[in-house]
């Protein structure tokens, strides 16, 4: 482990400081695009204003012979689209690959200044977030940028989740993790081939009627990711850094999709991936806290006071706990009026 005392000295000679806080924007959806498909290219400046995040990938779902358009298309948009408050992320290729060298020297040189978050996929333990830091260090200095760029890790190895501690507190450029469910699943040996969500097959079953042995056994569908998801907060929580649901692959069910984004919301996470512009919609309405919780949380805080001692609200007892509960229901819900017009109308911001 790093020196404490040396946690936020650039780790190149120019390079900018380390941040001491990682800034939370808007970040209710990283929405994926590929840069070598000249359909979805051309949608990108329209996109601009209806997401948080707009993510190039370069890695999975691109092909290996599209692997040099990809990443030269990313660059082409990146130097010709204004992004504006919305945040330009890159996800590269995996770091045992033979493409992901050419991927941050090429990135950072043309496009460095645009782009906010890389996300390295796949990631195994801290020594890879080591790698990168060291890396971008020095092409930040040698490119003269002047501000540190942010490492987002994707969780989606049984390795990365036995170290998603130490992956947390690698480097101060670390942005946030997200999960990667489908990796993971391969990963772990996992009979699912979904991408995302619930299976049939994952249960809890009542136990059978003693009256009647043969009745119906009520059972309910569990979440195969929740352990992970749970563990994955917890250790960005404890680290200052920032949480995402990943893929949910089922384009068509937007119904499980907004089920799994709440649940995600509800953990802790601050936005999930959306693959598919139908999923937008999704996770602007999950991740942004309900109109009633907002108008209640604000009741409870100006009820509260100074936060200390106890009050009675409609029936219900408020204490310092439910008030630190509402401030961070509503730091989000300003943080989010202050992007979007109609929200702010709603939680009359």
């Amino acid at each position: 482990m790093r020196n404490p005392r040396e946690f936020f000295r650039p780790l190149a000679v120019g390079a900018p400081e380390p941040l001491r806080e990682i800034p939370f924007r808007p970040s209710r959806m990283i929405h994926f695009f590929d840069p070598s498909n000249p359909k979805m290219a051309a949608k990108v400046p329209e996109l601009v204003p209806k997401v948080d995040i707009l993510l190039g990938n370069l890695e999975d779902a691109v092909q290996s012979d599209n692997k040099l358009a990809a990443r030269e298309g990313l660059c082409r948009i990146g130097k010709a689209v204004d992004f504006g408050d919305t945040q330009l992320w890159v996800r590269i290729n995996a770091l045992n690959s033979p493409w992901v060298l050419d991927d941050l020297l090429q990135l950072t040189a043309e496009i460095g200044d645009k782009l906010d978050v890389i996300m390295v996929p796949k990631v195994e333990g801290p020594w890879d977030i080591h790698y990168v830091d060291q890396l971008l260090a020095q092409l930040e200095a040698k490119h003269g940028l002047r501000r540190p760029l942010m490492i987002h890790a994707l969780l989606e190895t049984a390795s990365g989740v036995n170290h998603v501690e130490e992956i947390a507190m690698a480097s101060p450029r670390m942005q946030g993790m997200s999960l990667g469910p489908a990796d993971l699943a391969a990963s772990r040996r996992m009979k699912t081939t979904r991408v995302g969500g619930g299976h049939p097959g994952y249960v809890v079953r009542a136990d059978p009627d003693p009256a009647d042995a043969g009745a119906p056994r009520p059972a309910v569908q569990q979440d195969l990711w929740h352990y992970t998801l749970a563990r994955m907060v917890d250790a960005c929580a404890a680290h200052g850094i920032l949480p995402f649901y990943g893929p949910f692959g089922d384009i068509a069910d937007l119904v499980a999709c907004e089920d799994q984004f709440r649940n995600a919301f509800l953990m802790g996470c601050v936005g999930a991936w959306s693959l598919h512009p139908n999923q937008i919609a999704i996770a602007k309405r999950v991740f942004s806290p309900p109109v009633d919780e907002v108008k209640w949380a604000r009741r409870v805080v100006e009820a509260m006071g100074d936060g200390s001692g106890a009050v009675m609200i409609d029936g219900k007892m408020q204490d310092d706990a439910t008030v630190k509960q509402c401030r961070v229901v509503l730091s989000l819900a300003e943080m989010l009026a202050s992007r979007d017009p109609e929200l702010a109308a709603a939680y009359d911001a």
